[in-house]
């Protein structure tokens, strides 16, 4: 699926740090903004999280090895959200930006940024002096991915450098590129060069959105179609006057800061953003009140609670939690019997299921019941196909007995466990036991020892390196069922159904 996500005349918020995080993006789309790009995220920090889905606040969490939420985003974004990384390199890039694809409408490289934060390890704007790698990320990136991608710089030191760097990287196939009108050296105080910006506009065929406009150029809505003309951009994005009212997007007129505020607030409390992050953002909006009575109260506040009473918002977060606590609680007494349903992700059978050793006897397992119900069936021992993530190296399994294929749609940290949650799936679905402490009708008899054992295949043959994204691995059930065969047969009077 390719998402055709238009630049071309659109007003976009810009990836800020520390702003842009999904409160803010969701009140600049509430407000007129056509398209949000999230915060820089760093690739090294991104490749370590998981993907998960949070079913209470209704949105899809990248949590990294801290349980810290890297990235939360929600349906409401996900056809207009950008997801901007710091990386420099390809493998990387393209690592992180696979682990996000599916859940944003498009992915953009950092290459403006001047601030230490992005310039470390070759990120930001230090890409600026190494075209070459500029080429092979965002190459990799378009040949990779299947929704576009797009870059954001700043100006080179003269017009002529600016605009071969910029007919370079239209070469990769991006889809459009965001130019800051500011050197690397330059800042907020120093005046934007829309000359420069309107130079590369005029050079390349593809989208180019003009950014750095907010001090000098954009302070109403109606500013930033004189901004636009002024650049001869295609699109417009803003950061700082977005950042202090995000309803500069709004085109019947900006409402009050303080209005502004109290949206930013719920939305901050709905989707249980964090609190440091959210008085940052308040804090940003209050501008020079930071030190008015209400700043000095926000500053010291370090719950949303707490936050929420500075604004007179306390009724609203009672509610709030207590929807929250309610939908908490009703997806709790449910989660059961969802999660024991098998259901079909196209030709497999998937249930979210984790292998626990510890529910198992020694030495028993259930990838052991699956293969000797298979014999007692007549069928073709089980074959497993395993593959890996790149970003965290997880496991995920699927299973094909009797021409049917199962799968847990939960990774495991080896490739034995998430052969083993195969198994299970399998073995649930057919409603055979599985060999758990304590399972009823186990079948368990006859332990015994082969005299000859066979020489079992190694779990790490077959591996090969199919793609940069994952490793695949496909063989039979071998190893551990052949030693199981040699300490135990599986009888099973209760099982003799045929596969469904």
């Amino acid at each position: 699926f390719y998402c055709n996500l238009s630049f071309s005349n659109k007003v976009i918020l810009a990836p800020m740090v520390r702003v842009g995080t999904l409160p803010m993006r969701l009140l600049a789309l509430d407000y007129g903004a056509d398209i949000v790009y999230c915060e820089e995220l760093i690739d090294l920090k991104m490749i370590q999280c998981e993907r998960v889905v949070n079913d209470v606040l209704e949105t899809v969490d990248f949590i990294g090895p801290d349980e810290r939420v890297m990235f939360r985003t929600c349906s409401k974004e996900k056809d207009r959200v950008v997801f901007q990384m710091g990386t420099a390199d390809p493998k990387r890039a393209l690592a992180v930006a696979q682990l996000v694809e599916n859940d944003v409408a498009a992915v953009d490289v950092n290459m403006g940024c001047p601030k230490e934060y992005s310039t470390k390890g070759g990120m930001g704007s230090a890409l600026l002096s190494d075209p070459d790698k500029i080429e092979a990320i965002l190459t990799t990136l378009v040949r990779g991915i299947s929704k576009p991608v797009t870059c954001k710089i700043r100006i080179l030191p003269t017009i002529k450098e600016t605009v071969n760097l910029v007919k370079r990287i239209e070469k990769t196939g991006v889809s459009a590129i965001a130019v800051h009108g500011r050197m690397k050296e330059e800042r907020p105080r120093h005046p934007v060069h829309c000359d420069y910006i309107q130079a590369v506009a005029e050079s390349v065929s593809i989208p180019v959105i003009a950014n750095g406009g907010s001090v000098d150029h954009v302070k109403t809505h109606d500013n930033i179609e004189m901004f636009r003309e002024a650049t001869g951009a295609s699109s417009v994005m803003l950061a700082r006057a977005a950042m202090w009212n995000p309803s500069i997007f709004r085109s019947q007129g900006a409402v009050s800061v303080d209005e502004a505020m109290e949206e930013y607030i719920k939305y901050a409390v709905c989707y249980d953003n964090n609190t440091f992050n959210t008085k940052y953002c308040l804090c940003q909006m209050l501008k020079d009140r930071v030190e008015s009575p209400m700043g000095k109260r926000l500053h010291a506040a370090q719950t949303s609670a707490e936050i929420c009473e500075v604004f007179g918002m306390t009724d609203f977060y009672k509610k709030a939690q207590a929807d929250l606590e309610a939908r908490k609680s009703y997806l709790q007494a449910n989660s059961s019997s969802l999660s024991d349903q098998p259901t079909l992700d196209g030709d497999v059978i998937t249930m979210a299921v984790k292998f626990e050793r510890r529910e198992y006897p020694p030495q028993i397992t259930p990838k052991m019941y699956l293969l000797e119900w298979s014999r007692k069936e007549k069928l073709e021992q089980p074959v497993y196909e395993t593959e890996q993530r790149a970003q965290d190296r997880a496991f995920q399994s699927t299973v094909t007995v009797a021409n049917k294929k199962y799968r847990s749609t939960l990774w495991e940290k080896s490739k034995k466990f998430a052969e083993q949650a195969a198994a299970i799936v399998c073995l649930r679905t057919l409603g055979v036991p599985e060999g758990r402490i304590g399972e009823e009708n186990s079948g368990l008899v006859n332990k015994r020892k082969r005299e000859e054992r066979k020489q079992g295949i190694s779990e790490d043959s077959g591996i090969t390196d199919s793609t940069n994204r994952k490793r695949r691995i496909t063989e039979p059930s071998q190893k551990d069922e052949q030693e199981t065969n040699d300490k135990m047969m599986v009888v099973n009077g209760s099982c003799g159904q045929t596969v469904p």
